[in-house]
């Protein structure tokens, strides 16, 4: 292409642009924005003792830098596609990309937590509408046969950001700045901001669907909004804070959870009787979208759950750095990118959406339950093997649960049900995070005590333990009262990790049965043509 071609190029409008722009390159523009989105939901934990020493605050206080950011997300979500809708969707999709961009800048500046939390939450309110928007861009920009290509690569994002943000985050820190965590979304953004502007247009459909919301006169559903947002705010509070806080013990959290439940009860019979909901649960009446809703619900729980999960086992007891540990847990995204593009090509369009979401839960089990039966002894490959089964699983599900979501969806509610899934996507992973931290801690402290009843001090067995461990001490330079010390320091040591590993494995369970239990439901979907037409029952 010659400079006056080019030129000539960017002059003309946005809508005589889509004519001749690929929508492939639309769908890696858009994707741009959610992968640098969905990357800030985890890379920023590693960083956390880096950032609470360079801004003079403790881990605890710290935390709130990752439970604003996931507050504002969950606040936004469930109001994007009223948004979209009232002041386009282009429009607010680089509103919400500009918004991050300025927010992630400001967010690398911060002298204080305080500040830091702040700009959390702006970051966080900007990239809660990014998914909704994209996923609304990519049905509306391919046509149904389509879409599960533009599906795939939507999944390699939503799978492969939150897998590697751990990696770079620990390597960002390692060997920069905690705020390079944050810089290094500008200029992803900036470029995402100029692609956007440039191949980016409304639907048809969506222009009527904004114009006619904004000269009908409705008012703003404020009721719907103010209860939305209190509803999954409060209700993100309590799923991030809950075990840190001790759950109901906690006068906090009850009192969140007091208003999370009251505003959500309030806000579901207001939304279901108001004649312009700010979210449309009507959507809810098709069968097929709603069973999409529950699978994208386990698809967070059990992969975020897990991602989380992992981690902490092999830092904790296995001795691994966050690098490391990033490492375990990354083969995964690299397994959906492979399989992604022979999902859409071969699998989906032979067997259906149906055997693969129920094949894809029971792979992701095999996985689980392989985990549950790990030990102390695992080696790295032993770890990435069982991550590389359960991204093998996962390679399946997303593709064609994507188009059973829309499998009957009327075309102009696209934009409302997008903004449901990424909803129910992102309160799974809320969910699985809070599940698999607090069964940790309680089946850990079972186990214990279950180890300390059988290992009374007058136990033989434990006699002649730490009599061996003694001498092993004083033959290294102790002295007994030290040998002794440091024997039964040492016993203790190694009944905690045996609890923990214990407790670790029994949750890798419940999460194996939870995805076997979820390959059932597939018995309930309505069929349709995967490519792209819907088939008669």
């Amino acid at each position: 292409m010659s400079i006056a071609s080019a030129t000539a190029w960017l002059t003309t409008s946005a809508e005589e642009r889509s004519k001749t722009i690929n929508p492939w390159f639309v769908a890696v523009v858009v994707t741009m924005a959610t992968f640098m989105e969905l990357l800030d939901t985890t890379i920023a934990n590693v960083a956390l003792p880096h950032i609470a020493g360079g801004l003079s605050s403790g881990i605890d206080e710290s935390t709130w830098i990752l439970t604003s950011y996931l507050v504002a997300n969950a606040v936004v979500l469930p109001l994007s596609a009223w948004l979209s809708r009232y002041f386009g969707r282009k429009t607010y999709y680089m509103t919400c990309v500009a918004l991050f961009t300025i927010s992630s800048f400001l967010c690398g500046l911060a002298p204080s937590l305080g500040m830091l939390i702040f700009f959390r939450v702006l970051q966080g309110i900007g990239g809660g509408g990014l998914a909704p928007c994209e996923q609304a861009i990519l049905v509306d920009t391919f046509p149904p046969a389509k879409r599960a290509g533009a599906f795939a690569l939507y999944s390699m994002a939503i799978v492969t950001a939150p897998a590697i943000g751990p990696t770079l985050g620990g390597w960002i820190t390692d060997h920069f700045d905690w705020r390079w965590v944050f810089y290094i979304n500008v200029p992803i953004g900036l470029l995402s901001l100029f692609l956007s502007h440039m191949v980016v247009t409304d639907s048809d459909h969506m222009k009527k669907e904004m114009r006619e919301t904004q000269e009908s006169g409705a008012k703003i559903d404020y009721i719907g909004i103010i209860l939305i947002a209190l509803a999954f705010g409060c209700l993100e509070v309590v799923l991030d804070k809950g075990q840190r806080d001790d759950w109901f013990e906690s006068s906090f959290i009850i009192a969140f959870f007091t208003v999370a439940i009251t505003a959500l009860v309030g806000g579901i019979i207001w939304e279901l009787s108001v004649k312009d909901p700010v979210v449309d649960l009507s959507l809810l009446r098709e069968r097929n979208f709603t069973l999409a809703n529950f699978f994208y619900f386990m698809f967070g729980f059990t992969l975020i759950g897990s991602t989380v999960l992992i981690p902490q086992m092999l830092q904790g007891l296995f001795g691994y750095t966050a690098y490391q540990s990033g490492w375990a847990i990354s083969p995964a995204a690299f397994v959906v990118v492979f399989m992604a593009p022979l999902v859409v090509r071969f699998i989906f369009p032979k067997f259906g959406a149906t055997p693969l979401i129920a094949a894809s839960f029971v792979i992701q089990a095999v996985a689980l339950f392989a985990y549950s039966r790990l030990d102390l002894d695992a080696d790295y490959n032993s770890l990435v093997w069982c991550r590389l089964i359960q991204g093998f699983g996962i390679a399946f599900l997303f593709i064609p649960v994507s188009g059973l979501a829309y499998s009957y969806m009327p075309k102009e509610l696209n934009n409302k049900a997008s903004s449901l899934t990424n909803l129910f996507r992102n309160l799974g992973s809320s969910f699985g995070i809070a599940f698999v931290t607090t069964m940790q801690a309680r089946r850990a402290q079972v186990h214990q005590n279950f180890i300390v009843e059988h290992l009374s001090p007058g136990d033989p067995a434990v006699t002649n333990r730490l009599d061996t461990l003694g001498k092993t001490f004083m033959h290294s330079g102790y002295t007994a009262f030290d040998a002794k010390l440091h024997a039964e320091a040492l016993l203790s040591s190694t009944m905690s990790n045996q609890a923990n590993i214990l407790a670790f494995l029994d949750v890798f369970w419940m999460l194996a049965w939870f995805s076997l239990g979820s390959a059932v439901l597939v018995i309930f979907i309505r069929p349709f043509d995967p490519h792209g037409a819907p088939a008669a029952e």
